[in-house]
């Protein structure tokens, strides 16, 4: 008897977030949250979390304020729920550095940080890992955003994005792209959709781009996530509570079909 399973409940799945954790502080860094938000990040169970304004090395000396962890902050959120992690170091000062950062509970067999920085002191970069998937055939690729706050900048690491995924990523791939692209205008969907065949999951759910800033009361529609090769479930900007205490983005989090 032949197999007449629905091919989208079969296909393998796997659940994702992206939020700019703003350091682990607070709007207007008014208090340190990254224990608060590493509860918060597990209770919405992702397989893969995408992360953008992650401390990594922080060497500050003198007194240990709140509960900032010894080590890096992408390190201490993955603790045991997320055995495999990439980091991607942006932005480099005398004590310190911060980036994006990939959390997979599938093994990342590879990644690279492309550095899309402008002239000038705003650091950007573009992390992409290749992922397994137990099950599945082909390795799925996960690309980190976290692009400038000048159009003109963003104009320019948009195109070195889908530079990077048709010179880095099969084209039968999945591919999933998230992260803080700073698109206020929206110009972001045409330029990815013509340039790399991705589609951002708002506009194909809900005929819309999600607005994610400012997480207390959202306006602007600065996060995203887009896939190429797979389908998309139950897209959703996570609630007010208790996000809103948690940072200045509000996450988004998506069932992924391979």
């Amino acid at each position: 008897m032949s197999d007449m399973s629905d091919p989208l409940t079969s296909a393998p799945q796997l659940t994702v977030m992206t939020v700019n954790i703003h350091k682990g502080f607070t709007t207007f860094n008014r208090k340190f949250m990254l224990p608060e938000l590493r509860d918060a990040v597990r209770k919405v169970g992702a397989d893969v979390v995408f992360m953008q304004e992650v401390m990594g090395t922080n060497e500050a000396k003198g007194k240990k304020l709140d509960d900032r962890p010894e080590g890096s902050h992408y390190e201490f959120l993955a603790d045991s729920i997320w055995p495999q992690f990439a980091y991607g170091k942006n932005m480099v000062y005398p004590k310190g550095d911060h980036g994006n950062a990939v959390m997979s509970k599938f093994p990342i067999v590879e990644y690279q940080n492309h550095d899309v920085s402008i002239a000038g002191p705003e650091k950007r970069g573009l992390l992409h890992c290749v992922l397994k998937v137990p099950g599945f055939h082909k390795e799925v690729h996960a690309i980190c955003v976290h692009l400038g706050l000048a159009e003109s900048h963003r104009q320019h690491q948009l195109q070195l994005l889908c530079e990077i995924t048709r010179t880095e990523v099969p084209p039968d791939a999945p591919l999933i792209v998230a992260g803080d692209f700073n698109d206020w205008r929206r110009r972001a969907n045409d330029i990815l959709s013509d340039g790399a065949g991705l589609r951002e999951i708002f506009v194909t759910a809900y005929g819309e781009s999600a607005k994610t800033f400012p997480s207390i009361f959202p306006l602007l529609s600065l996060d995203r996530i887009y896939v190429r090769n797979c389908s998309v479930h139950l897209p959703v900007v996570l609630p007010r509570r208790p996000w809103s205490h948690l940072s200045d983005h509000a996450p988004l989090a998506a069932e992924i079909h391979l």
